[in-house]
């Protein structure tokens, strides 16, 4: 089962994404940790894109996929996957299809977790605040005012993803302002209807 997560920062992703990838036992993967992972075990590709990211420039899309294929070739991914975090462009949803038709894959679902921007902000603050409170690190881009600058990009950028998969017939739709119980119990009849192999 191959599945991607979308939705707006702080609509929950990374949290649905963990919870699946308990139940099913399919890694999750997010571009941050395997583009650092990469670059920890000096792969080609991982060796390009720590110069690239030595110089704070952003990792070409062509070196994120790289990353990808060679990820998704682990006897880990064997029964399926979680994409977090990307695809982000059109152009990167397109060069993901291209990646799995060539590996004989392709993708069961993709999930949209639709919030509300006004509880959205509200929602950040808070994890901020728990965090704060847990003794955590807060993220830096976990204030109002990222929040808008992120909202704006993904809006801009990202949001174009949900026609493109539901012209192709993978999108699904949860609240994802819903108790994360609620989202949680959405997201598993939704799967139940894919077999993890």
């Amino acid at each position: 089962m191959n599945l991607i997560l979308l939705g707006p920062p702080g609509a929950g992703k990374g949290t649905q994404s963990q919870l699946i990838a308990e139940k099913s036992g399919i890694p999750q993967l997010s571009t941050g940790d395997m583009l650092r992972a990469a670059v920890a075990a000096g792969s080609p590709i991982g060796l390009k894109a720590k110069q690239i990211m030595a110089d704070g420039r952003l990792v070409p899309d062509e070196i994120v996929i790289g990353i990808i294929a060679e990820r998704i070739s682990q006897p880990d991914c064997a029964r399926g996957f979680i994409l977090d975090g990307f695809p982000r462009t059109l152009p990167q949803a397109s060069a993901l299809d291209r990646l799995l038709t060539s590996k004989g894959k392709g993708l069961n679902v993709v999930i949209e977790l639709k919030v509300d921007d006004m509880a959205l902000a509200d929602r950040i603050e808070k994890r901020a605040r728990e965090t704060l409170a847990s003794g955590g690190k807060v993220r830096a881009d976990d204030n109002a005012e990222a929040l808008k600058t992120r909202l704006m990009a993904y809006y801009r950028e990202t949001s174009p993803l949900l026609g493109y998969y539901y012209a192709h017939g993978l999108l699904q739709t949860v609240d994802g302002m819903a108790a994360i119980q609620t989202v949680t119990g959405k997201i598993d009849e939704i799967l139940a209807g894919y077999q993890v192999s």
